[in-house]
């Protein structure tokens, strides 16, 4: 499978050096040649078959032409060591929980495959040269990233986050991991923790001195595998006989999420529409409503992880569709939800059902009721466990939610994270002297 740049101008790359690069020389993100549609008898039989099967029947598809079949399917039964399970939360609304992997969040598969398809690439490469991976992080990447590479030869990964704009549980799960694992804290927002990471690509001294990639999801071996979960969705729907009018609600951040699921959709997964649910970020929201894409400057909001004022994503999925709003407005509805309204949601959906949200997962649960049709049954991601934003949902709920085992190793830790300004300059004299 071959590789092209969505902005036109960067020779075509193939899997290897999309992973590895990250970032075409253009500044442009990577994309398939071809979206290969899977057969007919997949969907048939697919209700009766595991995740793990499942997901390596999807990433046979997207990688099987590049990667030997039996290393892929080692990654990916490695990646997949847990379930992601439908709950029905209330008549027609069902969530689809995304955090039951390492870090109890919905990054863990991308983050996991992907580390154990650069380091199959790195084994091939006669140097073996050590690969640093830049990573910006709004909440859940950076935790998903470290512990998905943490302790893998040959890579070490550098974590970008903003200064106080991520939860305490959150940041405790990049921050003390040490071993091949280093935070840096940035006064900012996450966009310029993002711009940092754009910028170092395209330095060609700093290129020069360290071979760099980016686990963000503007890496096809990140954003794709998060794929796997729509079809397993899917699955777990035709299982119930509800999935003949399947709505997906995603909440939205950077987009790599709903890109995948997207992805999946052209493959052939009959899903009837999408629906992007944004917070006050409301940029692709606007776009929907205008057909204009305007970024801004990102606002903090309770929901964190999502609070992206430039998505990259934007880009595959405007490429995807021929550039035409019509057909991305056709298929995917935009929502958009204030602070009060995130928290209005989680305590009316906590009093009627008793089923705890995250800020975000209530971005989507929200859109659904609001958007569904008649005859419609929506799935909406809830993607990180509501303990790892303990703060704001015991203050809005009135309750104490339980840390989970596995959150509270992370909370032993000691912190360790290295100041840095938004200054590109300054990022880059620290990286050059690595």
């Amino acid at each position: 499978m071959k590789y092209y740049s969505t902005n036109g101008k960067a020779p075509i790359a193939d899997l290897h050096k999309a992973v590895v690069k990250g970032l075409a020389e253009d500044r442009g993100l990577y994309m398939p040649e071809e979206i290969k549609k899977l057969p007919k008898a997949f969907f048939d039989d697919i209700q009766d078959m595991k995740f793990q099967d499942i997901a390596y029947n999807v990433a046979s598809a997207f990688f099987g032409e590049d990667v030997d079949l039996d290393a892929l399917k080692d990654i990916v039964y490695d990646t997949l060591s847990f379930d992601c399970p439908v709950v029905e939360v209330k008549e027609n609304i069902y969530s689809l929980e995304l955090f039951h992997g390492p870090t109890l969040a919905f990054k863990d598969v991308g983050a996991r495959f992907m580390a154990r398809l650069l380091q199959y690439f790195i084994r091939q490469e006669a140097n073996h040269q050590q690969v640093n991976v830049l990573v910006a992080t709004s909440g859940d990447t950076g935790s998903a990233v470290a512990n998905g590479f943490l302790g893998v030869e040959g890579i070490h990964v550098y974590v970008l986050y903003p200064k106080g704009k991520v939860s305490p549980i959150q940041e405790c799960q990049f921050t003390t991991l040490g071993k091949n694992i280093t935070a840096i804290e940035v006064d900012g927002v996450f966009d310029d923790c993002q711009a940092l990471v754009k910028n170092a690509f395209m330095d060609e001294a700093l290129n020069q001195h360290m071979k760099l990639t980016s686990a963000n999801s503007i890496n096809v071996a990140r954003f794709l595998p998060q794929a796997f979960y729509y079809f397993n969705a899917y699955a777990r729907m035709k299982a119930l006989g509800k999935a003949d009018q399947l709505v997906m609600c995603v909440p939205s951040g950077n987009f790599g999420n709903i890109c995948a699921a997207l992805f999946g959709h052209a493959m052939g997964l009959p899903i009837k529409r999408f629906i992007a649910a944004n917070n006050a970020n409301d940029v692709f929201y606007n776009y929907l409503q205008t057909g204009r894409y305007e970024p801004k400057a990102s606002v903090q909001t309770l929901a964190n992880a999502m609070d992206v004022g430039d998505p990259s994503n934007f880009a595959r999925i405007y490429d995807l569709y021929g550039k035409s709003h019509e057909r991305i407005s056709s298929l995917i509805s935009g929502a958009t939800y204030s602070d009060d309204q995130i928290r209005e949601t989680m305590r009316q959906c906590y009093l009627d059902t008793k089923y705890i949200l995250d800020p975000h997962g209530a971005c989507g649960y929200q859109a659904l009721a609001d958007g569904l049709q008649a005859g419609e049954v929506g799935v909406f991601c809830e993607t990180a466990h509501p303990a790892k934003f303990k703060e704001k949902v015991d203050n809005i709920l009135g309750i104490d939610v339980e840390i989970p085992d596995r959150l509270a190793a992370f909370m032993k830790g000691k912190k360790q994270s290295v100041p840095m300004t938004k200054d590109f300059s300054d990022f880059k004299a620290y990286l050059m002297k690595q």
